[in-house]
């Protein structure tokens, strides 16, 4: 039977270091002696997750704007130099460690596939730096919608003709995969919980949510499947 293992970009297999890229840029200009770098980041990504449940806008626009909001919310003047200077710099993001093997190791029994909240355009070179071929990239610039949104997870599985039972979905997002993705009826899904429990940058799980599998990285995730 034909499978898929479809993965969340940002956080599951690249790195995603927008904290530290955000103040490295704003400390180019900024005195940021006086910040609160653990709540700004928090704010930072609580107005990304705000972004993504309103009417769809592409990426290197929402970005900015969340950036913008959480600047004024620390009182930092915003210059759309810095939208545009962190904007550029996602596609610089490399993989994880351990992603190009476990991927190569996938690729031997399964397709393998990207459901993300990005631009086509941004997030071709994050892939091309795994040096590992996906079967299907699905963006939320395709389907017009932000994951936790159910339109972006049917999007995908109609634009991969697969029934959603021949799916198993593979997210470090908590709120932005795991949750949405309880109902939808697929056959297998694992969280990639890098962050563990107690960190603010990561989610404390919940056995509401499941059966989920759940791994530390994706090292251990071509055993779980069978690879």
């Amino acid at each position: 039977m034909r499978q898929i293992v479809t993965f969340d970009a940002y956080g599951t297999l690249v790195d995603f270091q927008l904290g530290p890229t955000t103040l490295k840029l704003l400390a180019d200009r900024l005195d940021l002696d006086r910040l609160n770098v653990d709540e700004f980041l928090d704010d930072f990504r609580i107005m990304r997750f705000h972004a993504v449940l309103e009417a769809y806008r592409p990426f290197r626009e929402l970005l900015p704007a969340s950036l913008e909001i959480a600047m004024r919310l620390h009182g930092l003047e915003y210059r759309q130099s810095d939208g545009e200077a962190l904007v550029a710099a996602v596609p610089t993001f490399g993989p994880h460690p351990e992603v190009p093997a476990a991927l190569r190791a996938l690729k031997s029994r399964y397709e393998i596939a990207i459901i993300s909240n990005t631009d086509d355009d941004l997030i071709a070179q994050n892939l091309a730096n795994m040096g590992v071929e996906f079967d299907h990239v699905i963006t939320a610039q395709q389907a017009k919608a932000y994951k936790p949104s159910r339109q972006t997870f049917e999007y995908a599985f109609q634009a991969m003709d697969i029934d959603p039972a021949q799916v198993i979905h593979v997210a470090q997002g908590w709120e932005y995969d795991l949750i949405p993705t309880r109902d939808l009826g697929l056959a297998r899904r694992v969280w990639i919980n890098r962050y563990g429990h107690n960190s603010s940058s990561g989610a404390r799980g919940s056995a509401d949510y499941q059966p989920f599998d759940e791994l530390p990285d994706l090292s251990g995730l071509p055993a779980l499947l069978g690879c």
